[in-house]
């Protein structure tokens, strides 16, 4: 393959790939469009989540949450992990990312400590806001799981050529939802 220099300082391909270098970039911008919708989303649910455990005085609502909160935690970590590496962003971009992953949930908890003397849970005004980020987060993440992550993984060539493969991976799909619902039923 011949690389070619170009004017503007840019590189023009020569070679088999010559007309992937498009293709390339739409489906790189797919996954970096990906990474930060699904990090707008769980930072804002990490937020909410962490307000929830600050602003509550109730030790049985604190362990629950605490529990539920490790889990959640894990789960949301390793999904934003993986999207970050096939966005291949820079390092610092990279940085930057896993810093805010790792902040919002602790934040949350000192804003909602900061907040607990004032912060009514049960006031109408705190359950319609704690309401609309909570929504806004969910369905954000529910989106992102079916449509941009389950649905890719479901529909590539891999998966569609092995029923043997659909069905083990319809069960870990059906298996995780199940876990998750058991877990929220228990905390």
């Amino acid at each position: 393959m011949a690389v070619a220099a170009t004017s503007g300082g840019g590189m023009h391909f020569h070679g088999p790939h010559h007309g992937q270098k498009g293709a390339i970039g739409k489906q790189l911008l797919r996954y970096r469009v990906i990474a930060m919708v699904l990090e707008l989303g769980i930072v804002v649910h990490s937020i909410v989540i962490g307000l929830g455990v600050g602003a509550s005085n109730d030790v049985c609502t604190i362990k629950p949450l605490v529990a539920a909160l490790c889990f959640h935690q894990m789960f949301e970590g390793m999904g934003l992990g993986g999207c970050i590496l096939q966005a291949e962003y820079k390092t610092v971009k990279k940085a930057v990312m896993v810093f805010f992953f790792s902040i919002t949930t602790p934040f949350g908890i000192a804003l909602g400590i900061a907040l607990s003397k004032t912060y009514k849970e049960n006031s109408p005004i705190a359950l319609i806001t704690v309401g609309l980020l909570n929504a806004s987060s969910s369905g954000l993440l529910i989106y992102m799981a079916l449509v941009d992550l389950l649905a890719t993984d479901f529909m590539g060539p891999k998966l569609q050529s092995s029923i043997k493969l659909q069905i083990k991976s319809y069960a870990a799909v059906l298996l995780g939802a199940g876990g998750m619902s058991f877990m929220a039923k228990v905390a």
